[in-house]
């Protein structure tokens, strides 16, 4: 089979790969219908995620159909079509009890394209099968389920829940990438006063506005005087830092109010200055996390029902062997507008390539 494969630094391809086998009584084998790319797997690609080892299929995203299954497999079985979450859980360990399934102790957590092989492949191995995939709707189109497997939920959980977004709030998110934007959709199922979305890229700003930001805030024109001029000089209830630099983590800082929140999701690869000589005396919370999954059943059941706008993150659309091609559009953000790129499809989906 094909998979797309990490070989160092600045270096991958799509290349012949050792077909994936049932190696656990708890594995499944899919065959891979939809993936997307995330901006972890760039990081990745920068060298900024070294458990990654060269030779590494990579992706923690799909939507596919179950071919196989291991003797201890009970929830799906052969030919059910599924998400695969981008967590995998073992469902045993002191973690996965408490519903923290990305911290599992267990064999699971992140571990699909990042120390196992990943989806971005004709076919995937998916660990602990009964907690890790999720029989889909029919309703829902492989391009938009495939959004549920990461995005949503880490925007979701790590953002909106972490930031305890309540109704009347001044929610601000820094970075309207995908992550960010997911942000803003699900920020508003709390109903805060107002959402403001900050980003360098006119493109994505505007994005923002079609996806439910009530203001928007070009990140070289000081964000941080709208914010207060929004707020009587107070700051945002909720900023939600989605970029993962440290320019927009200590952004962040500077626009939360006393007493706030600020919900990290961007993934760092270098340190970030805590200024403790300022915030200490604001009872200001700041929270990290990576995605625990434990809200896909309920985004599924939403995304089912039409409240999730995932159709509105998918710009770009490419056949599953042109891998390469996708990678290039969706690092080259700036200049193609792509905010979620998805290869692949059940033969319902309508698959095109648009010009770069």
């Amino acid at each position: 089979m094909k998979g797309y494969v990490f070989h160092g630094p600045g270096q991958s391809a799509w290349q012949d790969v050792p077909d994936p086998a049932v190696k656990e009584p708890t594995d499944a084998i899919v065959r891979v219908g939809a993936v997307t790319i995330c901006g972890t797997d760039l990081h990745i690609l920068k060298g900024d995620v070294p458990e990654v080892r060269p030779g590494t299929v990579l992706g923690h995203e799909a939507v596919g159909e179950i071919v196989e299954v291991g003797s201890d497999v009970r929830t799906v079985r052969p030919g059910d079509r599924v998400l695969v979450s981008c967590i995998s859980s073992c469902g045993r360990c002191r973690f996965c009890r408490d519903g923290m399934y990305g911290q599992c102790r267990g064999g699971g957590g992140w571990i699909l394209g990042h120390l196992i092989d990943g989806t971005q492949a004709e076919y995937v191995r998916v660990p602990y099968a009964d907690l890790s995939v999720h029989a889909l709707p029919g309703s829902v189109p492989s391009k938009d389920a495939v959004l549920l497997a990461d995005i949503f939920p880490t925007s979701y959980e790590v953002g909106v829940l972490n930031g305890r977004v309540h109704p009347g709030d001044t929610v601000a998110v820094v970075g309207a990438g995908p992550i960010g934007l997911a942000a803003i959709a699900t920020a508003r199922l709390f109903s805060p006063e107002r959402v403001v979305a900050v980003d360098l890229a006119a493109s994505r700003l505007e994005a923002a506005k079609q996806l439910g930001a009530d203001a928007v805030a070009d990140a070289a024109e000081d964000p941080g005087q709208l914010i207060a001029d929004l707020t009587d000089g107070l700051g945002a209830d909720v900023v939600i830092e989605a970029v993962g630099v440290p320019e927009s983590f200590e952004l962040c800082t500077r626009m939360v109010r006393p007493g706030g929140r600020v919900a990290n999701i961007g993934v760092h690869g270098r340190p970030a200055t805590l200024h403790l000589e300022d915030l200490w005396i604001k009872n200001v919370t700041i929270t990290t996390g990576l995605v625990d999954t434990h809200s896909t059943p309920t985004l599924l059941r939403m995304a089912a029902a039409g409240r999730l706008p995932t159709a509105q993150l998918v710009t770009h659309t490419f056949p599953l062997d042109q891998m390469e091609q996708a990678y290039d559009v969706f690092a080259r953000a700036a200049d193609t507008g792509a905010l979620k790129v998805v290869l692949g499809g059940q033969p319902h989906d309508e698959v095109a390539v648009p010009a770069a």
